[in-house]
């Protein structure tokens, strides 16, 4: 851990927001993957690319939590630290980017495998409050210790 790392306090975001986007993300990709629909995949792909580069906190979904859903809930601030959430949306991208280049190339098949990854990966998160992205960051966190 570099000398800023350990001086800079993490951003917190609430825990709830990535599981709601991780619902709408469940949507848009079993439609995309169903329908193979490339401008359904490519719209997910920058939403990825959003939270992996600027944060969850900054996505169209995000937006959508903190408008309409985060002001009717009734139970307290859930605090999590955004580095775990923004290491899954680069997954995602990776997997989004893999499924676009596969329907481009008419690979259908990388299609269907990287889009049915990032999809069962957004259901855990989405049904079950399992973030496998973020469990993968933390067990990566731990090896480089």
């Amino acid at each position: 851990m570099t000398t800023l790392e350990k001086n800079q306090t993490p951003v917190v975001i609430d825990a709830r927001g990535p599981r709601f986007s991780a619902a709408i993300t469940v949507f848009v990709l079993a439609t995309a993957l169903v329908t193979q629909s490339l401008p359904l995949i490519t719209f997910q792909l920058v939403v990825f690319l959003i939270g992996a580069t600027k944060g969850p906190q900054f996505t169209p979904y995000a937006f959508l939590f903190k408008s309409l859903i985060k002001p009717r809930l009734k139970s307290e601030f859930v605090p999590e630290d955004v580095r775990p959430p923004r290491f899954a949306q680069a997954v995602g991208l990776i997997f989004a980017t893999i499924a676009v280049a596969g329907l481009l190339s008419g690979a259908t098949i990388v299609f269907t495998v990287a889009t049915g990854f990032a999809l069962a990966a957004a259901f855990l998160n989405a049904a079950f409050n399992y973030c496998l992205g973020c469990e993968v960051y933390l067990l990566l966190l731990r090896a480089r210790r």
